[in-house]
């Protein structure tokens, strides 16, 4: 088995893959799509694609792709992000004018970019920043990226944890090409799916109906637009619960009867980091 992740190396995606495959070969990838190109190519490969971050919302572009390539789902991750600013070893703090990094990690460290004054450079991402910096040498920039980052590229960490608020995650999905679903026990499960709601009204209304007469609880219904459309949607729904449970099999059956498509993504055991009761 072999990782794929997005981004340069030290990305917080790579130190996901890190930490949830410690053991395994772990391989960079320019773009999410390349991704899951390369995973629906070969089963030998599986990705950590991240989903949705608990203080930047959804990452974009990744509904679409999870829909075009039905990859399926096998593990969850919510990986916490601590922020630092690193720079080149021959600076001090003193001496930084400007912060590179991604849009998002700039939009999260706004107190002290605000309390020193920092001017601002928007970057394709965190450790791409950091390669930039270690490959400029330039003593008055400093970049926003993980710890790892600092490692890989031989920079020195200014600030530790300079994030606004604590609590930072961002949930992972690990993806995979035909990966079977395991067997339904007394564990905690989740049932990922995605289906297209017919155009009719209260469409949605009668989607969700079999959720609630069977008692079935939803931990995501997020919806994207289908090929530009305005006139039709696609929802991404999670649902606790493994697919062979008769409640979570009778909520989808209800399901089926109102919409256009339906597809399961995958079941999977549910993370420690849910606390589900």
């Amino acid at each position: 088995m072999k990782i794929l992740y997005q981004g340069f190396p030290g990305a917080y995606s790579h130190l996901a893959a890190q930490e949830v495959f410690p053991e395994i070969e772990v391989i960079p990838c320019n773009t999410f799509e390349d991704c899951f190109k390369l995973c629906v190519e070969n089963s030998e490969y599986n990705c950590i694609i991240p989903v949705e971050n608990s203080i930047a919302g959804r990452v974009a572009d990744t509904q679409y792709l999870m829909n075009k390539y039905k990859l399926q789902i096998f593990a969850e991750h919510f990986q916490l992000v601590s922020h630092n600013l690193i720079a080149n070893k021959n600076t001090v703090l003193s001496k930084i004018k400007s912060v590179r990094s991604h849009s998002q990690a700039i939009s999260q460290c706004q107190k002290i970019i605000s309390k020193y004054k920092f001017s601002t450079i928007i970057a394709a991402d965190t450790a791409g920043s950091a390669k930039y910096l270690s490959e400029n040498k330039n003593v008055s920039e400093a970049a926003i990226a993980s710890s790892l980052a600092a490692k890989i590229y031989n920079l020195k960490i200014l600030k530790k944890n300079i994030e606004d608020e604590t609590g930072n995650v961002t949930r992972f999905l690990i993806m995979g090409k035909k990966k079977s679903q395991p067997n339904y026990d007394k564990k905690k499960y989740i049932t990922s799916c995605i289906f297209k709601v017919k155009n009719k009204p209260a469409a949605l209304y009668k989607c969700l109906g079999g959720f609630a007469t069977n008692n079935v609880n939803l931990s995501k219904l997020e919806s994207f637009s289908d090929k530009n459309s305005f006139e039709q949607y696609l929802f991404i729904c999670d649902i606790y619960g493994h697919i062979e449970d008769p409640k979570v099999q009778k909520s989808l059956e209800e399901l089926g009867f109102h919409t256009v498509s339906l597809d399961i993504l995958g079941v999977y055991e549910a993370s420690n980091f849910r606390k589900i009761k």
